[in-house]
């Protein structure tokens, strides 16, 4: 997996210490979301439907380090909204950052060129971009023409100057396959360091209800997208078998505890997709007093029957690789079988093409 050496000992830290210690349900990412508002109206979010003076709402550099402090996760997933509408967002990344948090900076990336001076590359800093497959495709689910070519040309700005990208994509109904297959080996010709993939969530405020993918529909889809991805060279950022799971390959259940959401409301109940519950003031209110019999696809929850998302199953995976000796040395063999990525680009210059072709061009005038 495409994930820096650093996060990946981190976190395997981090769950070895959590299996000997026993304990049952920890987070492996806390969700943050510190604003809702946000300059675009996607069709498959419901963020933008909130009145308007909860889109003024912000959490403040202090309750994120405080929240983030708590929960103990060792990654944080900064979403909203758009993060760089936040006026303090350089403040809470860098104060993450500062308390050895690895953070992925979610963003549509318009507003990346104009913002990315407040931020500095380093191995705890992931830009993670929404792309959600080629121009046409991606202008039509954000709802806007031109935001994919905005959001290629910040990839290639990030990375010129020495940030991690990745990107972040969501499937809904009537997708090529043939496309997805296209727009991955763009993503790799383009450099980016890992990808990021999941069917849409129905969210009761999203304003199209007919996108959504059911559950035999995502199996279908990713099963016939991803094929043998082993073998492919695609970089996700992704346990392996949560990508199984999505093939209809492996069967797991919800773990709604692994991603816990903190937003402008509180800490979400029960996971970062669903408000059932309301909110609890604190993460440990929100693990100790939540009814989580009510959630996932053993519960008979209707809300929760065609989720396969990866803020819920992913921990699951992971939880998975890690229950057993066996499993786990079947996981590190996984890993051993999955194709080196081809050659990524390397950074980009200003002017849009990889180095590596200005190297040759300069070769032939020597």
């Amino acid at each position: 997996m495409p994930s820096p050496m650093q996060l990946q000992m981190s976190m395997f830290k981090y769950l070895v210490t959590q299996k000997l210690k026993g304990v049952e349900k920890y987070p492996l990412v806390m969700m943050l979301e510190p604003l809702f508002a946000c300059n675009l109206e996607c069709a498959g979010c419901g963020k933008i439907q909130y009145p308007t003076e909860i889109l003024r709402k912000r959490l403040s550099p202090e309750e994120v380090f405080e929240s983030a402090e708590e929960c103990g996760a060792p990654i944080v997933s900064i979403a909203g909204g758009e993060p760089l509408i936040h006026p303090e967002i350089d403040q809470i990344v860098d104060g993450l950052v500062a308390r050895g948090k690895f953070i992925y900076l979610c963003s549509n990336a318009i507003l990346l060129e104009k913002n990315i001076h407040k931020f500095k590359p380093s191995p705890n800093l992931i830009f993670s971009i929404h792309l959600d497959g080629l121009e046409k495709t991606h202008d039509r689910m954000v709802c806007k023409e031109g935001v994919y070519k905005v959001a290629v040309d910040a990839i290639k700005l990030a990375k010129s100057l020495g940030f991690q990208v990745m990107t972040n994509s969501t499937i809904f109904q009537g997708e090529d396959a043939a496309e997805f297959r296209r727009f991955f080996d763009s993503l790799m010709e383009l450099g980016v360091n890992g990808m990021m993939i999941s069917p849409g969530y129905a969210y009761e405020k999203a304003p199209q209800q007919d996108i959504f993918l059911k559950n035999e529909q995502t199996k279908s889809w990713f099963n016939e997208v991803l094929g043998d991805w082993r073998k492919k060279g695609w970089d996700f950022n992704h346990s392996p078998w949560y990508l199984d799971f999505l093939q209809g390959k492996r069967d797991y259940d919800c773990t709604p505890w692994g991603n816990p959401l903190r937003n402008v409301f509180g800490w979400q109940r029960p996971c970062y997709l669903m408000a059932d519950g309301g909110y609890a003031k604190t993460y440990r209110e929100l693990v100790e007093t939540t009814d989580w019999s009510k959630y996932g696809h053993a519960s008979g929850n209707p809300k929760c029957a065609n989720c396969m998302t990866h803020c819920g199953f992913e921990p699951t995976s992971v939880s998975d690789m890690f229950s057993s000796w066996s499993k786990f040395f079947s996981m590190v063999r996984d890993f051993a079988t999955i194709q080196c990525p081809r050659k990524a680009q390397k950074a980009y210059p200003r002017d849009g093409r990889p180095y590596d072709q200005l190297e040759r061009e300069a070769a032939g005038k020597a």
